[in-house]
């Protein structure tokens, strides 16, 4: 038997079952990964009245711990919350399946035929904190993907997240696939996070899902590729030739659809040119959103004033920073300065202007005359989304079956040498 106070021989164990079964899963068929995951759906539908027990012990000891109401909204679940998890996992199953396919070819002039082929990952690590659903949807996708996963929940959902990991498990054995390929790290020693973030070599990629302090610290000591935001520090860019409606429109869903989520708006530029600036403040402030403005919005709207801080931060709140620019190459210079590659947007009807924010904008997602709430794999027409990726390699914006795939090349000859 492992030693508890063990972590990394814990992570060994998980992830060497992980790799085995991984290799099994590999091989299948895209109809047998539809059908395994069709009855893990079926599975969860049969123990949502045990996974729902075993919520409601996580949310009694989240309260009496005093967690705030946001957070204890992210880990309730109720029997609509349970079946949207797994309707969510049959979505997945329905999903255009990325293995095997053929990225491009070519035959070289000595009659070589060379192919890039879509293939697993591996094993992926998943860290993420209170929401139990990620339990159902990242291994729903790591599968869908032929991965293995480890995964490693935060303790407010441990009793959720166990149940959720038992009823999938038990689909994926009864539709044939092999149950080792999602594995729960079901300790709530912080240093099993440590051990995953060192296990170069038994985990190939890992995926944090959280807060800033947890994915600063995964990325910080992580010996381990990973696939990351760290803030969704957002800009929305309204151009003098945007029309007034729709501005106002975009402007106050892109903040307060949902303030919390990463893909909400934090600060707002207003060319200095536009009609009306005191107009976008009003549809913010009469929306219940705290503006903090710079100078020159201050001038033409009663705000309060904006420090410097305010441009690099991530208020997930109703709070937004705004400031006045001069065009878009103001704009194009307050967001190279501030950006935290996320998500930008522009409101224009100028369309070389449009274009032009579109390509010299440095970010995973860039949006003409949208919602930067748009930011989410299903608006995206992905499915379920493994998060969003703000680096610059593998892959960026909402990750889901391809993002979590990489490429091996191929080569078909008839006996050529290089001799």
């Amino acid at each position: 038997m492992l030693d508890p106070q063990s972590p990394s021989a814990l992570i060994a164990e998980l992830a060497t079952k992980a790799r085995a079964a991984q290799r099994v899963l590999s091989q299948t068929t895209t109809d047998e990964r539809r059908g395994g995951l069709r009855h893990v759906a079926r599975a969860m539908r049969a123990a949502s009245d045990a996974i729902l027990d075993a919520n409601e012990d996580d949310v009694a000891r989240a309260e009496a711990a005093g967690l705030s109401g946001a957070m204890l909204d992210r880990l309730r679940l109720d029997a609509g919350r349970v079946a949207a998890m797994a309707d969510a996992v049959e979505a997945v199953a329905g999903l255009a399946d990325p293995l095997g396919q053929v990225i491009d070819s070519t035959t070289r002039p000595n009659g070589l035929h060379l192919s890039r082929v879509r293939v697993p990952i591996g094993v992926i690590g998943i860290i993420y904190e209170s929401r139990p659903n990620v339990t159902a949807d990242a291994a729903a996708l790591c599968v869908m993907s032929g991965n293995a996963v480890l995964l490693r929940g935060g303790s407010e959902a441990r009793e959720s997240s166990a149940a959720i990991h038992r009823a999938f498990c038990e689909g994926l054995a009864a539709g044939g696939l092999p149950a080792d390929a999602v594995q729960r790290v079901a300790t709530t020693d912080r240093a099993a996070v440590g051990a995953m973030l060192a296990a170069d070599g038994l985990i190939d990629m890992i995926v944090p899902r959280g807060g800033k302090s947890l994915v600063a610290r995964v990325q910080a000591e992580a010996r381990v590729p990973v696939l990351a935001h760290l803030d969704g520090i957002n800009h929305l860019f309204v151009h003098q030739s945007a029309d007034l409606a729709m501005a106002e429109r975009i402007v106050v869903d892109a903040k307060m659809r949902r303030t919390g989520i990463c893909g909400a708006t934090e600060t707002l530029l207003i060319d200095a040119a536009y009609a009306d600036p005191a107009g976008l403040i009003a549809a913010l402030t009469d929306a219940g959103c705290e503006v903090r403005g710079d100078a020159r919005v201050r001038a033409a709207a009663e705000v309060e004033p904006a420090s410097e801080a305010d441009w690099d931060t991530e208020y997930l709140d109703a709070i937004c920073s705004a400031a006045m620019v001069d065009g878009l190459d103001g704009a194009l210079a307050h967001i190279a300065q501030h950006s935290s590659h996320h998500t930008d947007a522009i409101v224009a009807s100028d369309e070389a202007v449009a274009r032009r924010f579109l390509t010299e904008v440095d970010s995973a997602i860039v949006l003409w005359n949208a919602s930067t709430q748009f930011a989410d794999g299903g608006e995206f027409g992905l499915g379920a989304e493994i998060g969003i990726a703000t680096g610059r390699l593998h892959a960026r914006g909402p990750v889901a079956l391809e993002g979590l795939t990489t490429y091996k090349w191929i080569g078909v000859g008839t006996g050529q040498i290089r001799g």
